[in-house]
């Protein structure tokens, strides 16, 4: 099974990918944790993609597409693998596309988690994010026993940047331009089912167990 899944920032994709790893032998492939790999080794497509990141540019396409490449012919990911947070742009699905080709291989399915723009703003909003141990707590769902101090370690919680409302507003009006269109791309050929993310992770696991069936 090789596993695509999409949806917009804070809908839940990270925490059922990583259920996924644990119940499955499908790693999760990070294009960032690739990335800082390859840069920390120096290897070629390293040293390529730092002279971008240095210069604050983004680091092109055909450079992600050839450390997915080197990282897909590592023997734990014989069997599938799970990609969340790309492709991003109906160009980078393109390339997956006939990356895998060339490895004859090719996407099994591709999940959806949607989830209304005005609950996501209200849920990525309402984090706290404790900077000393990374413990996340919710203004909401998941209160710190006392209001603005760690439950694990007492520090001071804080709204990280991309939290704020209008960071996340703008971040949502980039997926809806970039990303959305890439579930059309495997639309056409018969690989997505949707999620109603806005349920509990465990109501959202058990649906996505049935949407790999």
């Amino acid at each position: 099974m090789i596993l695509i899944l999409l949806g917009p920032p804070g809908s839940g994709k990270g925490t059922q990918a990583k259920l996924l790893v644990s119940q499955s032998k499908w790693p999760q492939l990070s294009t960032g944790d690739m990335l800082r790999t390859a840069i920390s080794s120096k290897s070629a497509l390293g040293i390529a993609a730092k002279s971008f990141m240095d210069r604050g540019a983004l680091v092109p396409d055909e450079v992600v597409i050839g450390l997915i490449q080197e990282r897909t012919k590592q023997t734990d990911a014989a069997n599938g693998f799970i990609l969340d947070g790309f492709p991003r742009t109906i160009p980078q699905a393109e390339a997956l596309d006939e990356m895998l080709k060339s490895q004859g291989r090719s996407v099994g399915r591709v999940v959806l988690f949607e989830i209304p723009d005005l609950e996501l703003v209200d849920r990525i909003s309402g984090r706290r994010t404790c900077l000393k141990c990374g413990a996340m707590f919710h203004l909401k769902s998941a209160e710190p026993k006392k209001s603005g101090i760690c439950d694990n370690c007492g520090n001071v919680l804080v709204q990280r940047d991309d939290d704020k409302p209008e960071v996340v507003r703008k971040r949502l009006e980039v997926y809806h331009a970039q990303t959305a269109p890439v579930a059309g791309h495997y639309t056409v050929a018969g690989l997505v089912r949707k999620i109603d993310a806005r349920k509990s992770p465990e109501l959202v696991a058990a649906d996505l167990t049935l949407a790999l069936k």
